[in-house]
């Protein structure tokens, strides 16, 4: 028997490849992270900043050093349409950031707490076995600012955190309202059994930054781009609301154009070896101080795990 899903939220997941599941913090837990995460934006100091933007299109995807190694840190990007030419900030520092990333799971107690203190979250992971042994990466604030929150186009996240087999699997948890002026997400149900992963994002090498490679012959990526037609279904949110993310999901984002910010905090599992192999290639990358984060307890394995779309 589940111990936190019911049975018809698990299906559910699996025939749209995303479940909102309301409510799954508490208010007092969900207000808790973003007086944090405002914390963390009042305490960033620009004057050490490199002015790194973040971009999500493919042509122009962040490449450099400092996005590479934040995998075990708690760094800030900014949005695109906050620094000029110059890389001077056109707006007060709180308003200009993106996201903060990689690893507030590890290093920041309060989303420490909610992500690999939270028993709730294990339950879950129990309840839908998706993975026999997940662990943890990927860890964002995304702020979606006022007026200049970047859109984020059709994607799916197994594009970005690739696994042979892919094996993804987005929580991404509402810190405020989400609503259809200020970048709710929006997801086209049913996609992740018809969309196979066909690039994946990559470390390029010899300083060169990332990019994509891809998986399949580009034939075959419009055959699927064209498959993948449909009705996309706009997810409203409130603080505390659980999204649960399929990695071959195609799912995206608009523009802010509201003057209420979309603050929500996101990360991500993938399976372990044996059961899945996540190489060197990928952006993101452990580290022997900071591997990725176990979920389950030791001997706490999924032994009963639910299909998962391979690569084409």
């Amino acid at each position: 028997m589940p111990e936190y899903l019911t049975e018809t939220q698990i299906a559910k997941f699996y025939q749209d490849g995303y479940l909102v599941i309301p409510q799954f913090l508490l208010p007092e837990e969900a207000e808790s992270l973003l007086n944090r995460s405002k914390q963390l934006l009042d305490e960033f100091d620009i004057d050490q900043h490199p002015r790194t933007k973040f971009t999500t299109g493919d042509d122009n995807h962040v490449g450099d050093d400092y996005f590479l190694t934040s995998g075990d840190k708690i760094r800030y990007f900014l949005e695109e349409d906050a620094v000029d030419s110059e890389g001077k900030l056109l707006r007060e520092k709180q308003k200009s950031v993106n996201k903060i990333g990689h690893a507030l799971h590890e290093l920041d107690p309060a989303f420490r707490k909610v992500t690999l203190e939270n028993e709730r979250l294990r339950a879950v992971v129990r309840d839908l076995k998706f993975h026999r042994d997940p662990v943890a990466l990927q860890s964002m604030v995304i702020t979606k600012q006022t007026h200049i929150g970047g859109e984020v186009p059709e994607h799916n996240d197994s594009t970005f955190l690739y696994t042979d087999p892919p094996s993804a699997l987005g929580f991404w948890i509402a810190l405020e309202k989400c609503t259809a002026t200020n970048g709710a997400l929006s997801f086209l149900p049913g996609s992740h059994l018809t969309t196979p992963i066909t690039k994946r994002f990559v470390r390029l090498g010899d300083n060169k930054g990332t990019g994509f490679e891809d998986l399949v012959p580009p034939s075959v990526q419009k055959e699927v781009s064209e498959a993948s037609m449909g009705n996309y279904i706009l997810e409203t949110c409130n603080p505390g609301d659980l999204v649960l993310i399929h990695g071959s999901v195609l799912h995206k984002s608009e523009r802010n154009t509201s003057p209420h910010t979309r603050f929500a905090y996101t990360f991500h599992m993938i399976e372990s070896p044996p059961y899945a192999k996540y190489d060197e290639k990928n952006w993101l990358q452990p580290t022997k101080e900071m591997p990725f984060s176990k979920i389950l307890p030791p001997g706490g394995i999924n032994e009963i795990v639910q299909p998962v779309l391979t690569s084409a």
